[in-house]
Protein backbone atom coordinates (compact mmCIF):
# COMPACT_ATOMS: atom_id res chain seq x y z
CA UNK A 1 0.00 0.00 0.00
CA UNK A 2 1.13 3.92 -1.30
CA UNK A 3 1.57 6.06 1.64
CA UNK A 4 -1.09 7.81 -0.32
CA UNK A 5 -3.61 5.35 0.59
CA UNK A 6 -3.32 5.12 4.38
CA UNK A 7 -5.95 6.67 5.91
CA UNK A 8 -4.99 7.29 9.49
CA UNK A 9 -3.34 10.34 10.45
CA UNK A 10 0.48 9.68 11.70
CA UNK A 11 3.43 11.36 13.58
CA UNK A 12 5.37 12.74 10.32
CA UNK A 13 8.85 12.84 12.64
CA UNK A 14 8.45 9.09 13.23
CA UNK A 15 8.78 9.07 9.69
CA UNK A 16 12.37 8.46 8.79
CA UNK A 17 11.38 9.44 4.89
CA UNK A 18 9.61 12.12 5.61
CA UNK A 19 12.44 13.39 7.98
CA UNK A 20 15.34 12.81 5.42
CA UNK A 21 12.75 15.19 2.73
CA UNK A 22 12.33 17.42 5.24
CA UNK A 23 15.65 18.21 6.27
CA UNK A 24 16.76 18.43 2.84
CA UNK A 25 14.05 21.02 1.87
CA UNK A 26 14.91 22.97 5.19
CA UNK A 27 18.74 22.98 4.20
CA UNK A 28 17.83 24.49 0.89
CA UNK A 29 15.75 27.10 1.77
CA UNK A 30 18.35 28.66 3.83
CA UNK A 31 20.68 28.40 1.00
CA UNK A 32 18.34 30.30 -1.04
CA UNK A 33 17.95 32.88 1.00
CA UNK A 34 22.37 33.52 0.74
CA UNK A 35 21.97 33.18 -2.85
CA UNK A 36 19.38 35.92 -2.97
CA UNK A 37 21.23 38.42 -1.45
CA UNK A 38 24.01 37.52 -2.69
CA UNK A 39 23.17 37.58 -6.28
CA UNK A 40 22.75 41.33 -6.85
CA UNK A 41 25.37 42.03 -4.50
CA UNK A 42 27.91 40.86 -7.08
CA UNK A 43 26.17 42.03 -9.70
CA UNK A 44 26.38 45.62 -8.02
CA UNK A 45 29.36 45.38 -5.80
CA UNK A 46 31.74 43.33 -7.97
CA UNK A 47 30.32 43.80 -11.80
CA UNK A 48 29.25 47.58 -11.18
CA UNK A 49 25.32 46.76 -12.79
CA UNK A 50 22.94 49.22 -13.29
CA UNK A 51 19.42 49.24 -11.99
CA UNK A 52 17.79 47.82 -15.05
CA UNK A 53 20.56 45.03 -15.49
CA UNK A 54 19.85 44.31 -11.59
CA UNK A 55 16.10 43.86 -12.98
CA UNK A 56 17.19 41.56 -15.70
CA UNK A 57 18.86 39.37 -13.37
CA UNK A 58 15.63 39.06 -11.12
CA UNK A 59 13.53 38.25 -14.43
CA UNK A 60 15.56 36.04 -15.58
CA UNK A 61 15.50 33.84 -12.77
CA UNK A 62 11.62 33.90 -13.02
CA UNK A 63 11.45 33.32 -17.31
CA UNK A 64 12.12 29.50 -17.22
CA UNK A 65 8.39 28.81 -15.42
CA UNK A 66 6.78 30.19 -19.01
CA UNK A 67 8.07 26.82 -20.22
CA UNK A 68 6.61 25.02 -16.91
CA UNK A 69 3.24 23.33 -18.67
CA UNK A 70 5.92 22.17 -21.64
CA UNK A 71 8.66 20.12 -18.94
CA UNK A 72 5.36 19.52 -16.68
CA UNK A 73 4.23 17.11 -19.39
CA UNK A 74 7.22 15.69 -20.20
CA UNK A 75 8.19 14.80 -16.63
CA UNK A 76 4.72 13.32 -16.20
CA UNK A 77 6.03 10.62 -18.88
CA UNK A 78 8.75 10.11 -16.48
CA UNK A 79 9.23 7.03 -14.49
CA UNK A 80 11.83 8.11 -12.05
CA UNK A 81 10.74 11.90 -10.32
CA UNK A 82 12.89 11.02 -7.51
CA UNK A 83 15.75 11.12 -10.23
CA UNK A 84 14.94 14.48 -12.11
CA UNK A 85 14.60 15.99 -8.59
CA UNK A 86 18.17 14.90 -7.41
CA UNK A 87 19.11 16.26 -10.72
CA UNK A 88 17.68 19.50 -10.56
CA UNK A 89 19.71 19.56 -6.96
CA UNK A 90 22.90 18.55 -8.84
CA UNK A 91 22.32 21.21 -12.02
CA UNK A 92 21.88 24.41 -9.34
CA UNK A 93 25.17 23.12 -7.33
CA UNK A 94 27.24 22.98 -10.21
CA UNK A 95 25.72 25.94 -11.67
CA UNK A 96 26.58 28.08 -8.63
CA UNK A 97 29.77 26.56 -7.43
CA UNK A 98 30.72 28.43 -11.07
CA UNK A 99 30.26 31.69 -9.67
CA UNK A 100 32.81 31.25 -7.35
CA UNK A 101 35.17 29.47 -9.37
CA UNK A 102 35.19 32.35 -11.60
CA UNK A 103 36.06 34.63 -9.23
CA UNK A 104 38.84 32.74 -7.98
CA UNK A 105 40.44 33.23 -11.46
CA UNK A 106 39.27 36.79 -11.53
CA UNK A 107 36.18 35.86 -14.66
CA UNK A 108 32.99 36.86 -13.00
CA UNK A 109 31.22 38.11 -15.91
CA UNK A 110 27.31 39.84 -15.54
CA UNK A 111 26.85 36.99 -18.83
CA UNK A 112 27.94 34.65 -16.35
CA UNK A 113 25.26 35.90 -13.45
CA UNK A 114 22.41 35.46 -16.38
CA UNK A 115 23.38 32.42 -17.40
CA UNK A 116 23.33 31.32 -13.44
CA UNK A 117 20.02 33.25 -12.76
CA UNK A 118 18.21 31.50 -15.94
CA UNK A 119 20.23 27.72 -14.97
CA UNK A 120 19.09 28.04 -11.66
CA UNK A 121 15.51 28.85 -12.51
CA UNK A 122 15.06 26.21 -15.45
CA UNK A 123 16.54 23.38 -12.77
CA UNK A 124 13.89 25.37 -10.34
CA UNK A 125 11.18 24.33 -12.54
CA UNK A 126 12.32 20.79 -12.94
CA UNK A 127 12.05 20.04 -9.32
CA UNK A 128 8.96 21.53 -8.97
CA UNK A 129 7.45 19.93 -11.37
CA UNK A 130 8.82 16.90 -10.47
CA UNK A 131 7.83 17.17 -6.51
CA UNK A 132 3.77 16.87 -6.97
CA UNK A 133 3.75 12.78 -7.24
CA UNK A 134 7.02 12.31 -5.51
CA UNK A 135 4.98 14.07 -2.22
CA UNK A 136 1.84 12.56 -2.90
CA UNK A 137 3.71 9.11 -2.58
CA UNK A 138 5.43 10.11 0.73
CA UNK A 139 2.64 11.39 2.58
CA UNK A 140 -0.23 9.92 3.57
CA UNK A 141 -3.20 11.76 2.15
CA UNK A 142 -4.16 12.43 5.99
CA UNK A 143 -1.05 13.98 6.56
CA UNK A 144 -0.92 16.47 3.64
CA UNK A 145 -1.84 19.51 5.56
CA UNK A 146 0.48 18.72 8.41
CA UNK A 147 3.29 18.23 6.12
CA UNK A 148 3.16 21.19 4.45
CA UNK A 149 2.69 23.07 7.65
CA UNK A 150 6.06 21.59 8.23
CA UNK A 151 7.75 22.17 5.01
CA UNK A 152 6.11 25.92 5.44
CA UNK A 153 7.74 26.57 8.32
CA UNK A 154 11.09 25.78 7.19
CA UNK A 155 10.61 28.12 4.46
CA UNK A 156 9.50 30.98 6.86
CA UNK A 157 12.13 30.12 9.50
CA UNK A 158 14.87 31.07 6.47
CA UNK A 159 13.49 33.88 6.05
CA UNK A 160 13.47 34.95 9.51
CA UNK A 161 17.31 33.86 9.52
CA UNK A 162 18.52 33.57 6.46
CA UNK A 163 19.15 36.95 5.75
CA UNK A 164 21.23 37.55 8.31
CA UNK A 165 23.29 34.67 8.09
CA UNK A 166 23.44 35.80 4.19
CA UNK A 167 25.05 38.98 5.58
CA UNK A 168 26.98 37.84 7.43
CA UNK A 169 28.43 35.34 5.24
CA UNK A 170 28.53 37.85 2.24
CA UNK A 171 30.82 40.45 4.69
CA UNK A 172 33.26 37.83 5.78
CA UNK A 173 33.54 35.48 2.50
CA UNK A 174 32.71 38.02 -0.13
CA UNK A 175 29.50 37.52 -2.13
CA UNK A 176 30.48 34.82 -4.85
CA UNK A 177 32.01 32.50 -2.17
CA UNK A 178 29.04 33.25 -0.23
CA UNK A 179 27.43 31.32 -3.29
CA UNK A 180 29.25 28.08 -2.27
CA UNK A 181 27.57 27.58 0.59
CA UNK A 182 24.25 27.09 -1.29
CA UNK A 183 25.97 25.29 -4.03
CA UNK A 184 26.95 22.89 -0.85
CA UNK A 185 22.88 22.85 0.47
CA UNK A 186 21.76 21.57 -3.12
CA UNK A 187 24.16 18.76 -2.80
CA UNK A 188 22.77 18.18 1.10
CA UNK A 189 19.15 17.85 -0.92
CA UNK A 190 20.46 15.92 -3.64
CA UNK A 191 21.78 12.89 -1.13
CA UNK A 192 18.62 13.19 1.47
CA UNK A 193 16.15 13.30 -1.67
CA UNK A 194 18.43 10.40 -3.28
CA UNK A 195 17.99 8.15 -0.35
CA UNK A 196 13.94 8.36 0.08
CA UNK A 197 12.77 5.54 -1.29
CA UNK A 198 8.94 5.16 -2.46
CA UNK A 199 6.68 3.60 -4.74
CA UNK A 200 6.82 6.09 -7.56
CA UNK A 201 3.39 5.97 -9.60
CA UNK A 202 3.95 4.65 -13.32
CA UNK A 203 4.53 7.14 -15.98
CA UNK A 204 1.52 8.00 -18.04
CA UNK A 205 1.06 6.66 -21.10
CA UNK A 206 -2.01 8.63 -22.38
CA UNK A 207 -2.32 7.19 -26.45
CA UNK A 208 -4.67 10.66 -26.91
CA UNK A 209 -2.85 12.50 -26.42
CA UNK A 210 1.28 11.31 -27.34
CA UNK A 211 2.76 14.14 -28.17
CA UNK A 212 4.47 16.72 -25.89
CA UNK A 213 2.33 19.88 -26.78
CA UNK A 214 -0.91 17.74 -26.48
CA UNK A 215 -0.03 16.35 -23.27
CA UNK A 216 0.47 19.96 -22.10
CA UNK A 217 -2.68 21.45 -23.58
CA UNK A 218 -4.15 18.12 -21.84
CA UNK A 219 -3.08 19.74 -18.41
CA UNK A 220 -3.97 23.14 -19.24
CA UNK A 221 -7.55 21.84 -19.90
CA UNK A 222 -7.52 19.72 -17.23
CA UNK A 223 -6.92 22.72 -15.02
CA UNK A 224 -9.48 24.55 -16.92
CA UNK A 225 -12.30 21.94 -16.32
CA UNK A 226 -11.71 21.29 -13.08
CA UNK A 227 -14.24 23.17 -10.37
CA UNK A 228 -11.60 23.11 -7.72
CA UNK A 229 -8.57 23.46 -9.68
CA UNK A 230 -9.74 26.65 -11.98
CA UNK A 231 -10.78 28.20 -8.76
CA UNK A 232 -7.63 27.75 -6.88
CA UNK A 233 -5.42 29.03 -9.79
CA UNK A 234 -7.63 32.07 -10.74
CA UNK A 235 -7.49 32.91 -6.83
CA UNK A 236 -3.92 32.26 -6.62
CA UNK A 237 -3.22 33.64 -9.88
CA UNK A 238 -5.34 37.08 -8.89
CA UNK A 239 -3.23 37.35 -5.48
CA UNK A 240 0.07 37.16 -7.28
CA UNK A 241 -0.75 39.92 -9.63
CA UNK A 242 -1.96 42.36 -7.72
CA UNK A 243 0.70 41.88 -4.32
CA UNK A 244 3.41 41.92 -7.27
CA UNK A 245 1.65 45.92 -8.55
CA UNK A 246 2.41 46.19 -4.30
CA UNK A 247 5.80 44.37 -4.68
CA UNK A 248 7.90 44.10 -1.83
CA UNK A 249 10.24 46.52 -3.64
CA UNK A 250 7.57 49.27 -3.75
CA UNK A 251 6.68 48.85 -0.21
CA UNK A 252 10.13 49.31 0.88
CA UNK A 253 10.12 52.37 -1.30
CA UNK A 254 7.04 53.59 0.22
CA UNK A 255 8.37 53.02 3.93
CA UNK A 256 11.41 54.84 3.18
CA UNK A 257 10.13 57.77 1.28
CA UNK A 258 6.46 58.28 2.79
CA UNK A 259 6.44 56.87 6.06
CA UNK A 260 10.21 58.46 6.42
CA UNK A 261 11.86 55.23 8.01
CA UNK A 262 14.96 54.19 8.90
CA UNK A 263 16.75 51.15 7.36
CA UNK A 264 16.63 49.69 10.54
CA UNK A 265 13.07 50.24 10.96
CA UNK A 266 12.66 49.03 8.14
CA UNK A 267 14.09 45.80 8.42
CA UNK A 268 13.09 45.00 11.59
CA UNK A 269 9.27 45.39 10.52
CA UNK A 270 9.97 42.78 7.43
CA UNK A 271 11.56 40.77 10.25
CA UNK A 272 8.93 40.28 12.37
CA UNK A 273 6.41 39.58 9.35
CA UNK A 274 8.89 36.88 8.64
CA UNK A 275 7.74 35.54 12.49
CA UNK A 276 4.26 35.64 11.32
CA UNK A 277 4.96 33.89 8.07
CA UNK A 278 6.68 30.86 10.74
CA UNK A 279 3.15 31.31 13.26
CA UNK A 280 0.99 31.10 10.05
CA UNK A 281 2.58 27.62 9.07
CA UNK A 282 2.57 25.89 12.82
CA UNK A 283 -0.90 27.20 13.15
CA UNK A 284 -2.09 26.33 9.81
CA UNK A 285 -3.73 22.28 10.41
CA UNK A 286 -5.39 23.18 14.07
CA UNK A 287 -6.68 26.41 12.19
CA UNK A 288 -8.07 23.67 9.07
CA UNK A 289 -9.19 21.22 11.50
CA UNK A 290 -11.77 23.63 13.30
CA UNK A 291 -12.96 25.70 10.35
CA UNK A 292 -11.82 23.31 7.54
CA UNK A 293 -9.76 23.49 4.68
CA UNK A 294 -11.55 25.35 2.14
CA UNK A 295 -11.90 27.89 4.82
CA UNK A 296 -8.76 28.39 6.00
CA UNK A 297 -7.87 28.88 1.76
CA UNK A 298 -10.58 31.59 2.21
CA UNK A 299 -9.16 33.34 5.18
CA UNK A 300 -5.81 33.14 3.93
CA UNK A 301 -6.93 34.41 0.33
CA UNK A 302 -7.72 37.73 2.31
CA UNK A 303 -5.56 37.85 5.35
CA UNK A 304 -2.44 37.52 3.05
CA UNK A 305 -2.96 40.32 1.13
CA UNK A 306 -5.93 42.84 2.69
CA UNK A 307 -2.87 43.89 5.10
CA UNK A 308 -0.99 45.98 2.63
CA UNK A 309 -3.75 48.97 3.13
CA UNK A 310 -3.21 49.12 6.55
CA UNK A 311 0.56 50.18 5.81
CA UNK A 312 -0.53 52.30 2.82
CA UNK A 313 -3.17 54.17 5.15
CA UNK A 314 -0.08 54.99 7.78
CA UNK A 315 0.24 58.35 9.46
CA UNK A 316 0.51 60.12 12.29
CA UNK A 317 3.76 59.67 14.99
CA UNK A 318 6.87 57.56 14.07
CA UNK A 319 5.69 54.76 16.30
CA UNK A 320 2.27 54.71 14.95
CA UNK A 321 4.19 54.84 10.97
CA UNK A 322 6.09 52.07 12.77
CA UNK A 323 3.95 49.94 13.67
CA UNK A 324 1.27 49.95 10.57
CA UNK A 325 4.13 48.82 8.71
CA UNK A 326 5.16 46.34 10.97
CA UNK A 327 1.16 44.99 11.95
CA UNK A 328 0.57 44.39 8.16
CA UNK A 329 3.83 42.13 7.41
CA UNK A 330 3.12 40.46 10.52
CA UNK A 331 -0.70 39.81 9.39
CA UNK A 332 -0.19 39.29 5.74
CA UNK A 333 2.89 36.60 6.59
CA UNK A 334 0.29 34.74 8.74
CA UNK A 335 -2.14 34.86 5.50
CA UNK A 336 -0.37 33.84 3.60
CA UNK A 337 0.91 30.47 4.91
CA UNK A 338 -2.58 29.95 5.93
CA UNK A 339 -3.31 30.18 2.24
CA UNK A 340 -0.67 28.02 0.65
CA UNK A 341 -0.54 25.40 3.25
CA UNK A 342 -3.95 24.57 2.91
CA UNK A 343 -4.25 25.28 -0.73
CA UNK A 344 -1.07 23.04 -1.35
CA UNK A 345 -2.76 20.08 0.52
CA UNK A 346 -6.26 20.17 -1.13
CA UNK A 347 -4.16 20.33 -4.78
CA UNK A 348 -2.25 17.34 -4.03
CA UNK A 349 -5.40 15.71 -2.82
CA UNK A 350 -7.47 16.06 -6.22
CA UNK A 351 -5.06 15.84 -8.94
CA UNK A 352 -4.82 12.13 -10.11
CA UNK A 353 -1.27 10.94 -9.99
CA UNK A 354 -1.13 10.94 -14.16
CA UNK A 355 -1.51 14.22 -14.49
CA UNK A 356 -0.01 15.46 -11.21
CA UNK A 357 3.67 16.83 -13.35
CA UNK A 358 2.24 18.56 -16.57
CA UNK A 359 -1.04 20.19 -13.96
CA UNK A 360 1.75 21.47 -12.22
CA UNK A 361 3.47 22.86 -15.17
CA UNK A 362 0.30 24.60 -16.70
CA UNK A 363 -0.46 25.99 -12.84
CA UNK A 364 2.89 27.40 -12.85
CA UNK A 365 3.50 29.10 -16.01
CA UNK A 366 -0.24 31.00 -15.18
CA UNK A 367 0.67 31.36 -12.03
CA UNK A 368 4.04 32.94 -11.80
CA UNK A 369 3.86 34.09 -15.65
CA UNK A 370 1.72 37.04 -14.41
CA UNK A 371 4.27 37.74 -11.52
CA UNK A 372 6.62 39.89 -14.04
CA UNK A 373 3.36 41.25 -15.77
CA UNK A 374 1.95 42.89 -12.34
CA UNK A 375 5.41 44.43 -11.12
CA UNK A 376 5.70 46.09 -14.71
CA UNK A 377 2.20 47.64 -13.88
CA UNK A 378 3.12 48.29 -10.20
CA UNK A 379 6.18 50.40 -11.78
CA UNK A 380 4.30 52.32 -14.08
CA UNK A 381 1.21 53.18 -11.90
CA UNK A 382 3.63 54.03 -8.91
CA UNK A 383 5.03 56.74 -11.25
CA UNK A 384 1.44 57.49 -12.73
CA UNK A 385 -0.29 57.93 -8.98
CA UNK A 386 1.47 57.71 -6.61
CA UNK A 387 2.93 54.98 -4.24
CA UNK A 388 0.19 55.22 -1.79
CA UNK A 389 -2.95 54.79 -3.89
CA UNK A 390 -0.79 51.62 -5.71
CA UNK A 391 -0.36 49.78 -2.53
CA UNK A 392 -3.94 50.30 -1.63
CA UNK A 393 -5.10 48.91 -6.01
CA UNK A 394 -2.89 45.93 -5.06
CA UNK A 395 -4.51 45.42 -1.47
CA UNK A 396 -7.86 45.59 -2.45
CA UNK A 397 -7.47 43.79 -6.03
CA UNK A 398 -5.84 40.67 -4.85
CA UNK A 399 -8.37 40.79 -1.33
CA UNK A 400 -10.88 40.52 -4.62
CA UNK A 401 -9.28 36.63 -5.19
CA UNK A 402 -12.21 35.89 -2.92
CA UNK A 403 -14.91 36.10 -5.66
CA UNK A 404 -12.74 32.65 -7.26
CA UNK A 405 -13.53 30.86 -4.43
CA UNK A 406 -16.96 31.63 -3.03
CA UNK A 407 -19.04 29.96 -6.08
CA UNK A 408 -16.72 27.39 -6.54
CA UNK A 409 -16.61 23.81 -3.75
CA UNK A 410 -13.41 24.85 -2.08
CA UNK A 411 -15.21 26.65 0.76
CA UNK A 412 -17.43 23.31 1.42
CA UNK A 413 -14.68 21.32 2.00
CA UNK A 414 -13.48 20.65 5.36
CA UNK A 415 -11.03 17.70 5.08
CA UNK A 416 -8.82 15.65 3.14
CA UNK A 417 -10.20 11.98 3.15
CA UNK A 418 -8.98 8.66 1.73
CA UNK A 419 -11.87 8.68 -0.73
CA UNK A 420 -10.00 10.61 -3.61
CA UNK A 421 -9.83 13.59 -5.27
CA UNK A 422 -13.04 16.25 -5.61
CA UNK A 423 -14.63 15.09 -9.03
CA UNK A 424 -14.04 17.54 -11.96
CA UNK A 425 -17.35 17.76 -13.54
CA UNK A 426 -19.31 18.84 -10.42
CA UNK A 427 -19.67 22.56 -9.51
CA UNK A 428 -22.04 21.64 -7.07
CA UNK A 429 -21.01 18.71 -4.95
CA UNK A 430 -17.42 19.03 -2.94
CA UNK A 431 -18.04 15.39 -1.70
CA UNK A 432 -14.97 13.21 -2.15
CA UNK A 433 -15.33 10.64 -5.05
CA UNK A 434 -13.90 7.36 -5.01
CA UNK A 435 -11.02 6.66 -7.67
Amino acid sequence: MSAADQSLPVSLWRDRRFRCFWAGQSISQFGDRITELALPLIAVGALRASANQVAWLTALIWTPNLLAIVLGAWVDHRVHKRRLMVLADLVRAAVLLSLPAAYLLGAVTLGQLYAVALLTGAAGVLFNTAYPPFFAHLVPRSSYVDANSKLGASRSASYVAGPAIGGVLVQALTAPVAVLVDAMTFLASAILVGRVSIDEPPAAHDQAASSLPRRAREGLVFVVRHPVLRASLGCAATVNFFTFVAGSGLIVLFASRDLALTAGAIGMAFGIGATGSLLGAVIAPKISRRIGVGRSIVVGSVLFPAPIAIAAAAGGPLWARAGALTVAEFLSGVGVMLFDVNLNSLQADVIPDRMRSRVAGAYTTINYGLRPVGAVLGGLLATLIGLRATLLIGAVGAALSLLWLLPSPIRRIHSLTPGGPVAPDSDTDARPLPC
